[in-house]
């Protein structure tokens, strides 16, 4: 089928080129992004009005879009944050501790633990609820701090964010920008997660104990004395809140079984995408109600809006840079016709699929090109640090290759997320280690540097899988 190339198909893919190189040169993509829904406004709407007016109306569709998703996030970090400051977390963890005897169990201890707690509460508030237990054990048995900083971070930013498969945030970015099911996306995950997470964490296990064995090992310790302590206190004592042991840990198992029963009723009542987040977020609603109840007593209904006050900052934080990327790349599916109206030619299916359509009339393209290319699409948009910002792009560009090759599509999209987060989400970029690596008090430059060879021989190794998949 011939579609008709009009100016703003070409210009949206100028603005794609100009993202992408913001990306590898780690600027900013905020403001090329706004230009780039300004000048689509132009083109599609011809008048200046309609086009500032379209830069806010795309805000709010992506702001709609993303809701559900940050809503999430900032519920499970309002709760992490109770749990941490009443030391439930301390008591749900414990018993995990006698079996991290040897500097082995304690590596792959720390990290099966880390990937679990993070499907459930999300990297960077699991670092924080394992961290201060699971880390002084980890160093009394002999594994360095920066050991288990590798492990919490390739686990858990790494295998369990990649594929955020209780959450669905990640693959929800990346399915809406390609125009496919949540639940597709998933699955093809499924084979890239594994691989990825495979030869990653068995790669740095093994670097890690040949430097060791040959002296060749650096602390990357940010203070010597951090030795003796095994790494940083995430809560300061005056912020804690006391409870009786009796009711910590009656409350440190029911918060668990709560949790397994959410998982165990999402597969009895089938239930995916939204509807999964949902109970999740649901659950984690009233857990946070209930124990700070508990917790504050009188001051209780107060301290639950001051938690969920700071739930809210971190998920607008960590998504505010998302919101203008992903409002672009929404306009190269259905939200261009949605925001300024029938424009494009009868046909079209989006900017995007328009443009793969043509791809695939002029240009060679095959599986083994489709998943190099959306491997290192991904990886670029990581460059910012925050892994989410760019994985509509990855996706967008998957829907591109997948109409060119005639297949794959949910391949390509579950490769560039793979890539995309991590590489940005929390293993290779210095500032997006940072709450693994404070936890740790190593030098978030120096676990990057441990990182990148392990990282990089997953994504070559997950790459070449993905050929095979496509």
């Amino acid at each position: 089928m011939d579609i008709q190339l009009l100016p703003i198909h070409w210009v949206y893919l100028v603005f794609i080129g100009f993202i992408l190189t913001l990306l590898v040169k780690r600027r900013d993509t905020t403001m090329i992004c706004v230009v780039g829904i300004f000048t689509l406004g132009l083109l599609a709407t011809e008048t200046l009005s309609g086009s500032v007016s379209g830069v806010f109306n795309s805000f709010i569709y992506a702001t709609k879009e993303l809701m559900g998703t940050i809503m999430i996030i900032s519920i499970i970090v309002a709760m992490s944050r109770v749990l941490i400051r009443t030391g439930i977390n301390e008591t749900m963890v414990a018993p995990l501790t006698k079996f991290l005897r040897t500097p082995a169990l304690a590596f792959w201890g720390i990290g099966i633990i880390m990937m679990v707690t993070s499907w459930f509460f999300w990297p960077s508030p699991g670092v924080a609820l394992i961290g201060a237990v699971l880390l002084p054990v980890a160093v009394r048995v002999g594994l360095p701090a920066l050991g288990a900083a590798m492990a919490m971070n390739l686990f858990g930013h790494g295998i369990a964010l990649s594929g955020d498969y209780i959450i669905q945030g990640a693959p929800k970015l990346t399915a809406d920008a390609a125009g496919l099911p949540v639940a597709s996306v998933m699955e093809a995950s499924i084979p890239l997660v594994i691989v990825m997470g495979l030869v990653t964490t068995i790669t740095a296990f093994w670097l890690m104990r040949r430097d060791m064995k040959n002296g060749k090992w650096r602390s990357g310790l940010v203070d010597s004395r951090l030795e003796e302590s095994g790494g940083l206190v995430p809560v300061d004592e005056e912020s804690k809140v006391l409870i009786g042991e009796r009711l910590k840990r009656g409350l440190a198992i029911a918060i668990p079984v709560l949790f397994a029963l959410d998982v165990i009723a999402m597969f009895v009542l089938n239930l995916q995408g939204g509807d999964a987040t949902a109970l999740v977020g649901g659950t984690a609603v009233f857990i946070l109600i209930a124990v700070t109840l508990i917790a504050h007593r009188n001051a209780g209904v107060e301290k639950i809006t001051s938690y969920l006050i700071e739930g809210f900052v971190f998920g607008f934080k960590v998504f505010g840079p998302v919101i203008p990327i992903a409002a672009f790349f929404y306009l190269g599916d259905s939200a261009i016709t949605d925001l300024f109206g029938k424009i494009l030619p009868e046909g079209s299916h989006g900017i995007v699929n328009d443009l793969g359509v043509a791809l695939a009339g002029v240009v060679p393209l095959n599986g083994a090109i489709g998943a190099v290319t959306l491997t290192i699409v991904g990886a670029i948009t990581g460059l910012d640090g925050s892994g989410f910002s760019g994985i509509s792009l990855a996706g967008s560009i998957a829907q591109l290759f997948a109409t060119a090759i005639g297949s794959g599509a949910a391949v390509l999209t579950a490769l560039g997320q793979v890539a995309a987060i991590w590489v940005g989400g929390g293993t290779l970029i210095p500032w997006a280690l940072i709450p693994a690596a404070a936890i740790c008090g190593v030098s978030p430059f120096e676990l990057a540097r441990r990182n990148l060879k392990p990282v990089l021989i997953g994504l070559a190794v997950t790459t070449i899988v993905a050929m095979f998949l496509v």
